[in-house]
């Protein structure tokens, strides 16, 4: 009985085999080897290719270099001109030469100002070096002085003439057009040495029923801050040009007394002033000019008509 059952399945299993394998075997061969898609694989992956397109317009063009060394080719069958990009020449990232000019300028802003009644300031003066049109360290200095006394008049603050100093770096964005307008945005970090006091301080005593007058006699002083600085510069005839600022001020660390902090600081302004300016009139010194690429003319001897520069047929 057991080798008749064992019979009856080896039969089974092969009929069941002889099923499958066929189905099997059927359906690999529906699948086709090659489709629409897969045929023109190729033909889409190149379509938009564009080395191939340009090498094909290449040979039927001429071409030229524009004042900026990009290689222009022009379409002798369609008079197109176009542009090969894998045939750009590298530009230089700096249109101007590293040590390309100086300057030096003088601030009226505060002699201006004191003409409409500002307390405070006298004038400062500045040198530049321009590095090629776009980085421009800078260093200013100048001299404060104030003497203020309030409406109520109880008090005199007075600061002697005293030097300030500021070094820092503008930077031009517009590095790559003409050095004559500029638009510039800078750090600054300012720093003075001065004295000050205050004389007539005049103090009402309800207990004694008078006024009790005292002076704070002249104090030393030092204070660091820094600016914020943005402004435009333009040309006005020959090297003179004219340039405003507007400058966004905070104070670092200034030395206090028993009797307080100082109300003026030199170059920096009252305490309580965080927006400033200037207006300065400058002379630029030219220190290594850039020259224009020179452009040369040529004509086809058939017809004499002017080819750009560097054609080729």
């Amino acid at each position: 009985m057991n080798s008749r059952r064992t019979s009856i399945l080896i039969i089974m299993a092969v009929a069941a085999l002889a099923v499958i394998l066929p189905a099997t075997a059927q359906r690999r061969r529906m699948t086709p080897v090659d489709n629409p898609s897969t045929m023109t694989q190729s033909v889409n992956e190149t379509k938009n290719d564009t080395a191939r397109i340009n090498a094909a317009r290449r040979a039927r063009s001429v071409h030229y270099h524009d004042d900026n060394g990009n290689v222009v080719y022009l379409d002798t069958v369609t008079g197109e001109e176009w542009r090969d990009s894998t045939a750009i020449m590298a530009l230089p990232k700096m249109k101007y030469p590293l040590i390309f000019e100086g300057a030096v300028g003088i601030n009226i802003w505060d002699p201006v100002m004191r003409a409409f009644g500002q307390h405070y300031g006298l004038a400062d003066a500045w040198v530049e070096l321009s590095l090629h049109n776009r980085y421009k360290p800078i260093f200013e200095f100048g001299l404060g002085q104030a003497k203020y006394t309030p409406s109520d008049g109880n008090y005199t603050y007075k600061s002697p003439t005293s030097v300030y100093f500021r070094l820092g770096a503008n930077y031009n964005f517009l590095y790559n057009s003409s050095p004559d307008y500029q638009f510039y945005g800078g750090l600054r970090y300012g720093f003075s040495p001065f004295t000050y006091s205050i004389t007539n301080i005049m103090v009402d005593s309800p207990y004694w029923d008078e006024t009790v007058g005292f002076d704070i006699p002249s104090r030393s002083a030092t204070a660091g801050w820094l600016e914020v600085v943005f402004g435009l510069k333009v040309k006005l005839w020959g090297p003179i040009s004219a340039g405003w600022s507007i400058r966004y001020k905070s104070l670092l660390h200034c030395s206090t007394s028993a009797n307080g902090k100082p109300w003026y600081i030199p170059g920096f302004g009252t305490r309580g002033s965080a927006l400033g300016g200037s207006f300065s009139i400058s002379y630029t010194l030219p220190l290594n000019k850039a020259k224009a690429p020179e452009v040369i003319e040529e004509k086809l001897p058939e017809t004499g008509e002017m080819l750009p520069p560097d054609s080729e047929e």
